[in-house]
């Protein structure tokens, strides 16, 4: 089964009770924005591309900014959540590829919306949902975490766990505790959002910190 298209319509959800004028997650970012990053990712490769090519950058960041500019009014807005809410066309690869591709981005970006202006309840998601996110957590870890000196342990408590970084010489290990989503926050970037608990020796814990945060 599919989980993205649940994650979708939480996104979708999320984006009409803030408005296109809310706070998020993504700095520099407002709703609007965000929903223009989502439709031109899945619409527009060359924008897409900019995330990765330095070169085509400024042309991306333009064509976000002139989407979002056209969405500030009800009617540009409600176009863009219909934009946000069908998708990729079935012929695009982000499409093909399904959870593996959408997964990640639609959990984040939802709760880059839903925290934007502060904490927030978590979703209800069935406990297959979670597991297929959190196999795409383990994934964005293990890049996010490469770099770091000690080992690294995501715990869901009551649930799975896994190590995504083996320690270094003599470093210890520091363990992430906290629901899968929150886990995957911190796994993209947005630990000050998360809420997840770093456990470990003092030296390991300010040896992670150095490069991914408290």
């Amino acid at each position: 089964m599919a989980f993205h298209p649940i994650d979708r319509a939480h996104l979708v959800d999320a984006l009409e009770a803030a408005g296109p004028d809310a706070p998020t997650l993504c700095e520099g970012w407002l709703s609007r924005h965000l929903a223009a990053h989502v439709v031109l990712r899945e619409s527009a490769p060359l924008v897409s591309a900019g995330t990765v090519v330095p070169a085509l950058a400024p042309h991306g960041e333009r064509v976000l900014e002139s989407l979002a500019e056209e969405s500030k009014d009800e009617a540009g807005w409600a176009d863009l959540l219909a934009r946000v809410a069908a998708g990729p066309r079935a012929v695009h690869p982000i499409a093909w590829a399904g959870d593996k591709a959408n997964l990640v981005e639609l959990v984040v970006h939802t709760e880059d919306v839903r925290r934007g202006a502060g904490p927030a309840e978590p979703l209800e998601r069935s406990a297959e949902h979670l597991d297929a996110v959190f196999d795409q957590l383990r994934v964005a870890a293990r890049f996010r975490y490469r770099r770091s000196g000690v080992g690294v342990v995501l715990v869901v408590p009551g649930g799975r766990r896994a190590r995504v970084r083996p320690p270094r010489g003599d470093a210890g290990t520091v363990v992430l505790r906290g629901d899968v989503v929150d886990l995957l926050l911190h796994a993209t970037g947005r630990v000050a959002a998360s809420g997840v608990v770093v456990e470990g020796d003092p030296a390991d814990l300010e040896a992670f910190a150095t490069t991914h945060g408290s």
